[in-house]
């Protein structure tokens, strides 16, 4: 009963998320580090723009290629021969295609700023076709590296794009305490390989 009534106390917390303001703040105290740090034309009231960087990844033809992620040894890692770097300015993201795209920035967010974020994608180019993230929005606390974007166009034109340009948003949302641990998982410190 005891942790019954804990996780309405949880759950009753109101969820914060930072304005422009407490961004800017969090940035100068070392709460959150992004570089190269973001121009003031990145900032809206609630979110920072990020762009895109100049490498991505796509994902060779393989016909008869079966991959199985739910087997107890399955890696991700051991799908890298499956992929291919690619050049992001001038790429052609034509309709039905993903690509693996990266922040330019490189994100820290530190346990103990108590601090999370979310990944959102640009309304421009959503109303283009163009999804930023499949499924995957969550920043933890403790991450650091850029960001990969499983970016889909699911559009009927196909675009050309730019290294730098804004690609989306990152939100910031203050968690209920400090985690017992940071992000651990097999993305931590990823990189897209280029110089930022």
């Amino acid at each position: 009963m005891g942790d019954r009534g804990n996780d309405r106390i949880i759950a009753g917390l109101p969820r914060m998320i930072l304005s422009d303001r407490e961004i800017q703040i969090a940035l100068k105290c070392g709460q959150i580090s992004i570089v190269p740090l973001p121009d003031a034309a990145s900032f809206s009231s609630t979110s920072v723009d990020l762009t895109l960087a100049d490498q991505g990844v796509v994902w060779k033809g393989t016909a008869g290629v079966e991959i199985r992620p739910g087997v107890a040894d399955f890696r991700y890692t051991q799908l890298v021969h499956l992929q291919e770097k690619v050049d992001v300015s001038g790429f052609r993201f034509r309709p039905q295609s993903l690509l693996l795209a990266y922040t330019r920035e490189f994100i820290d967010i530190p346990i103990t700023s108590r601090l999370a974020a979310r990944v959102e994608g640009k309304s421009s180019l959503a109303r283009l076709g163009i999804g930023i993230h499949v499924t995957a929005p969550t920043v933890h606390a403790g991450f650091k590296g850029q960001l990969q974007l499983e970016m889909f166009n699911f559009g009927p034109h196909t675009f050309s794009l730019d290294a730098g340009m804004k690609i989306c948003q990152l939100i910031f949302e203050q968690t209920a305490g400090t985690p017992q641990a940071g992000y651990s998982g097999m993305f931590v410190g990823q990189t897209s390989g280029a110089d930022a």
